[in-house]
């Protein structure tokens, strides 16, 4: 009974590792200007970066179709970077990704759909553009934390 109990706990600790490793800690190491470097491929470094450059992008349209007064230009940019854009994702990269890395991005996508949904039903631009404003703190906090390199880890 005694075994069985130990095997038990040790089958637990090793779970418990591999969770660790695989979904909260992901493939980081630590960076020469004091932020954390994720260790990527090639391959998901460039998914990432265009995801950001998606990011930047919809934030151009909202400014302008806010400025415009479009806000089927405002929705429409902002569904683009909601997280259908995460459709694509390499299988590969969240196991990659630190928990906090993730809890910066799923929300950054969450809120531009929410964006989007809302400049169709409420149409404000007051309101528009606190919500981005209040949106563009999770990019400001990702790239004050985290670099992309490109490694083996």
């Amino acid at each position: 009974m005694k075994f069985l109990w130990t095997a038990l706990l040790s089958s637990w600790l090793v779970i418990g590792g591999l969770v660790y490793m695989f979904f909260i800690k992901g493939s980081v190491a630590e960076a020469n200007d004091g932020r954390t470097a994720i260790v990527l491929t090639e391959g998901e470094r460039d998914f990432v970066l265009a995801e950001m450059r998606g990011f930047l992008t919809a934030v151009q349209q909202i400014i302008e179709g806010v400025d415009e007064k479009d806000m089927k230009k405002v929705a429409e940019a902002g569904k683009a970077a909601g997280a259908a854009a995460t459709r694509t994702m390499p299988g590969s990269l969240p196991r990659k990704l630190p928990l906090a890395f993730k809890q910066l991005g799923h929300p950054t996508h969450k809120a531009f759909d929410e964006l989007a949904v809302e400049a169709s039903d409420i149409g404000d631009a007051g309101h528009v553009i606190r919500k981005l404003g209040s949106l563009m703190t999770n990019c400001v906090a990702c790239h004050a934390t985290y670099k992309l390199e490109v490694g083996t880890k």
